[in-house]
């Protein structure tokens, strides 16, 4: 009896048991539905808070509208918070908000923000601007002095002027030595494909950047003709639409890197990017086309100018690794500053926070680890590829995977082209000329030890020889038979 009495009061407690665990059960569910039927609620406010922002954004003049965007902040609690702003007064923690989201790593995220701004143009049919650059016939004279008479002693500089004198007047011939820095090249440089420069120190690779920049000294004799999509360069101002960066860092040293660029972006305005703002919400505002916010807070801060500091400031910070440093002062011989590392990125920096859609970029890779140039050269190429730019850039000893990122290879040596085109075909060029490139050598090294007299030899002595004597031995197996 008592066995009995004990399993029925263990049954008892396993039904109450069970009875106050399906209470339990039940209170979660319960509770955890009504958490995730908040969150959805919540989710609908913040659309439609999102949405009657953007409708309120969309009845503004055009003016208006090209000045302000809809930001979304976080708030207390993890809440989102969208507020109308005019991209002309953002502070410091929104623009690094902006970049955060858009641009969270560069090295992988680059290229979406990039394909997003791609997306957004294509889709109201709005045609970038492409520059296709051409040189023909370019050849490049100096005089210059030799040996002592070169040194920039007093003695030699009052020998230079009176006899450059007594020269103008045709009273004494020149002792000057007429010297050839670049002899009758010709090539192309065409949009959406990165250019690779190379060629051993002399060779005239600054000589030709100039050139096709338009800022050639004029003491120089030139003759030849650069054009951009047919127009010679007398035809326009080719500083508003190209720009050369120089392998010399000159930087004010007082100066912090974002006020560098903020004053360098200033100077060089937005270009057309405002006129194509414009056209882009006309369109879209016909269309009923609705940008992702981020996207439109992203293009309209880089569109206007008149701000002391920009949107593309943070950018180019951000994919030349220069956020670490931003309020650092660069420096000079008297002030401790930035490292001459990142110095070189920011004369880097200083071109592309401007609208040049050309870029002829020297020797950007001095100072810098092949880590670092590799990853500046692949945000290059993205930029390239997607936004249709034209950019030719210098490099003197490129590491194996930074010389795979580029389409093209123009090889120059002593002041003459030896090659001109797609990257993927130069091995088998000169191997059909009869250089091959040692198993365990870089292509680029490779390259840089080519000499036009060796291609020249090759071609007027060695493949005639080859032609002469395959003929005799095939003559002379005819007459066997």
């Amino acid at each position: 009896m008592a066995t009995s009495s004990s399993a029925t009061e263990n049954s008892r407690i396993r039904r109450r048991s069970g009875e106050g665990s399906n209470r339990w059960s039940d209170r979660y569910l319960s509770a955890k539905s009504d958490v995730f039927s908040c969150s959805e609620s919540m989710q609908r406010e913040i659309e439609e808070e999102e949405a009657l922002k953007w409708a309120a954004l969309q009845k503004l003049p055009t003016y208006d509208r090209l000045r302000r965007a809809v930001l979304s902040r976080i708030v207390t609690e993890g809440s989102v918070q969208y507020e109308e702003v005019d991209v002309r007064k953002l502070g410091l923690a929104d623009r690094q908000q902006i970049i955060e989201r858009v641009l969270r790593v560069a090295e992988e995220d680059n290229e979406r923000l990039l394909l997003k701004l791609r997306d957004r143009i294509d889709k109201v049919g709005i045609d970038l601007p492409k520059i296709e650059v051409r040189f023909e016939h370019l050849n490049i004279n100096t005089d210059v002095y030799v040996g002592s008479r070169a040194l920039p002693t007093l003695l030699n500089f009052t020998l230079n002027y009176i006899q450059g004198f007594l020269s103008f007047l045709h009273l004494l011939p020149s002792r000057k030595y007429n010297l050839t820095i670049l002899h009758d090249v010709s090539g192309i440089i065409k949009p959406s494909r990165l250019t690779l420069l190379l060629g051993p120190p002399g060779s005239g690779k600054t000589t030709l950047l100039l050139a096709l920049a338009g800022k050639l000294d004029s003491n120089l004799t030139v003759s030849g003709k650069v054009s951009y999509n047919g127009h010679e360069l007398k035809e326009f101002v080719p500083q508003r639409t190209a720009a050369y960066i120089s392998q010399h860092d000159l930087q004010l040293g007082e100066m912090t890197v974002r006020e560098t660029l903020d004053f360098c972006g200033r100077c060089q305005g937005v270009g057309s990017r405002y006129e194509m703002l414009m056209e882009l919400l006309r369109r879209e505002r016909e269309a009923g086309i609705k940008p992702d916010p981020d996207i439109d807070m992203f293009m309209k801060a880089t569109a206007v100018e008149g701000a002391e500091t920009s949107l593309v400031t943070d950018y180019i910070l951000k994919i030349l690794a220069l956020d670490i440093c931003a309020d650092i002062m660069v420096g000079n011989e008297m002030r401790r500053g930035i490292s001459g590392g990142q110095k070189k990125r920011l004369t880097t920096g200083e071109m592309l926070v401007g609208p040049a859609k050309a870029l002829f970029m020297d020797e950007i890779s001095t100072g810098l680890d092949s880590s670092t140039t590799f990853q500046i050269v692949k945000c290059l190429r993205q930029s390239v590829h997607v936004m249709d730019g034209t950019m030719l850039i210098s490099l003197l000893q490129p590491a194996p995977e930074t010389f795979e990122l580029f389409d093209d290879i123009i090889l120059l040596s002593e002041g003459q082209i030896v090659y001109q085109g797609p990257r993927e075909l130069v091995k088998d060029f000169f191997e059909y000329m009869g250089f091959k490139c040692p198993e365990r050598k870089s292509m680029a090294d490779f390259l840089q030890e080519v000499r036009p007299f060796h291609v020249q030899i090759f071609r007027q002595i060695i493949i005639p020889f080859s032609c002469t004597l395959w003929r005799g031995m095939h003559q002379l197996c005819t007459e066997v038979h």
